[in-house]
């Protein structure tokens, strides 16, 4: 199964019969994704389910309608296990970002990390999830797929938001805190809280 986000809408590719959710079926082979698009748009719906014949396949012809970004974060923990949040455009986020030429994944989420937080001493605990959304970018629509991991560090000095990225704070937050930032976050990085809870 595939979940990719268009703002907080989630298209859902699968291949599995059982009904999940209350959105509507459509089969992938009929897609046209301007229509799927439009459809998110309308406020009384909640998102929509492709039937995929072999979902393999069909997220390779998905993937062929845009202009793919890969990226890489993490949801990193400090010793109190609190977890490392940005604030940018008035939205709770997690660090992330593109994968620069040359990079591995891992060396990606780690680099993201550090410039966007002023934090260091970083190490990769696990892989966590991968997530999708759609966004607009100079009029192209683009899918920006994100792998996040799981991080740690004994960083106890001060933290610093990468203000040209828009960011304007970067604090650890205690699991009271997350719950009042996951009243103001994205759905996808509602997404990687939740794998992380589950591990």
């Amino acid at each position: 199964m595939y979940k990719v986000f268009v703002n907080d809408k989630p298209i859902i590719l699968t291949d599995s019969l059982k009904k999940e959710n209350n959105f509507r079926v459509y089969l992938f082979k009929d897609l046209v994704i301007d229509e799927i698009l439009h459809k998110l748009k309308r406020s009384n719906t909640k998102g929509v389910n492709l039937f995929c014949a072999d979902l393999k396949d069909d997220w390779n012809t998905f993937l062929k309608h845009f202009k793919v970004v890969a990226a890489a974060g993490g949801l990193v923990l400090n010793p109190n296990k609190d977890i490392l949040f940005i604030h940018r455009l008035g939205i709770w986020d997690l660090p992330k970002g593109r994968i620069e030429e040359g990079e591995t994944i891992s060396e990606a989420a780690v680099r993201e990390v550090e410039e966007e937080c002023g934090v260091n001493g970083l190490v990769i605990d696990m892989p966590l999830i991968t997530t999708y959304h759609l966004f607009y970018m100079d009029a192209t629509l683009q899918l920006k797929i994100t792998h996040w991991f799981l991080m740690k560090t004994n960083y106890q000095g001060q933290l610093t938001p990468q203000l040209e990225e828009g960011i304007t704070k970067v604090e650890f937050k205690n699991e009271v805190q997350v719950a009042e930032a996951i009243e103001n976050t994205y759905a996808n990085i509602k997404l990687v809280l939740d794998t992380y809870r589950q591990v």
